[in-house]
């Protein structure tokens, strides 16, 4: 990362050492990918490729640069050590009254027919069926910053070889959550997970959760089938 005159010097120190955690273990060429994203991501101010080539100011091509980042994004196959990177330099945040928070939704493309992988999804934000991508994500609600602190996402489609069902990439998120998490610190859930398979997850665990029901569903509680709208 050579071009950071437009940052300051403390900004300049941080980035180097965020990158470096996050790169810890891997390869040269990798770490230097992630560096050149992420200073790219904040001097830009943009999530296009184009733009955060343009700020780092390679003596190449810009569209030289372009294929660099975008060959280097099409054969990452790190996920699970930068997610394990990442968490070991949030994890000093937490305790065991950290609230953790799931949300599964969609990454909505309705314009975008030539990407990769692009399957149906129902679009949480108008209710429609469009072109997209699946999202499964926790974050993590801390006393010590006002906004939750992401520990765990993953953008997935249901045309992947690899893909089960929505339920097994949830699991997914909780069996994260379960490893690195006490079972202590409350799970809340949305609506959206008031199905059997999440509290035959949690209750043999002994996992702390909350769940938000939907009023159409029974409870039995103390031998007697109650409405929960009632």
């Amino acid at each position: 990362m050579d071009n950071y005159n437009t940052l300051g010097h403390n900004l300049k120190r941080g980035i180097i050492n965020y990158c470096n955690k996050l790169g810890k273990g891997l390869n040269k060429p990798v770490q230097k990918f992630i560096s050149d994203m992420i200073y790219g991501a904040i001097a830009s101010k943009s999530a296009y490729l184009t733009e955060m080539a343009r700020e780092l100011k390679e003596d190449i091509a810009l569209k030289k640069t372009v294929e660099r980042l975008s060959r280097n994004l099409m054969n990452m196959d790190n996920t699970k050590e930068l997610t394990e990177n990442y968490f070991d330099t949030v994890k000093s945040n937490f305790d065991e009254q950290t609230v953790l928070i799931l949300d599964d939704s969609d990454v909505s493309k309705p314009y975008s027919s030539k990407l990769d992988g692009l399957c149906r999804v129902h679009d949480g934000s108008t209710g429609k069926i469009t072109d997209g991508y699946w999202f499964a994500g926790a974050s993590a609600l801390t006393s010590n910053h006002k906004q939750p602190i992401p520990v765990y996402s993953r953008i997935y489609s249901s045309v992947e070889k690899d893909y089960v069902s929505n339920n097994t990439e949830t699991i997914k998120s909780l069996e994260f959550l379960s490893k690195h998490f006490s079972k202590a610190n409350i799970r809340a859930l949305d609506r959206g997970y008031d199905a059997g398979y999440i509290f035959d997850y949690f209750i043999p665990k002994e996992e702390n959760f909350i769940v938000r029901m939907d009023g159409n569903r029974n409870v039995i509680f103390e031998g007697k089938t109650i409405l929960m709208s009632k």
